[in-house]
């Protein structure tokens, strides 16, 4: 299971980490793994094209973690979605996303 914890203060996004693996099929044919990877780097291109000291991210074989470094609304906005995204991913397959 992919496992999303999302760390919030006082309303603002400050640490978003996805670890795990969906275990929906074997690895290549994986369409959850594969949707979540889509909408994460996705949203992480699009905030580092917008602006490169918004966030830093770790990418490692057990996962990824983004650490938020600025509370701008584009950067705050573009993360909600990502979230509100991996949400309704979550209501389809739940036994293979939780997001916290």
């Amino acid at each position: 299971m992919v496992r999303v914890k999302v760390d919030k203060n006082n309303g603002y996004f400050e640490k978003i980490s996805i670890l795990g693996h969906a275990m929906y099929d074997e690895y290549g044919k994986d369409i959850v793994c594969s949707a979540i990877s889509s909408i994460v780097t996705t949203t992480i291109n699009g905030i580092l094209t917008i602006d490169k000291s918004t966030i830093t991210y770790l990418a490692s074989s057990k996962g990824l973690t983004i650490k938020v470094l600025s509370k701008d609304r584009v950067t705050q906005a573009l993360l909600k979605n990502m979230v509100k995204l991996l949400k309704e991913l979550e209501l389809k397959y739940k036994e293979n996303i939780e997001v916290k």
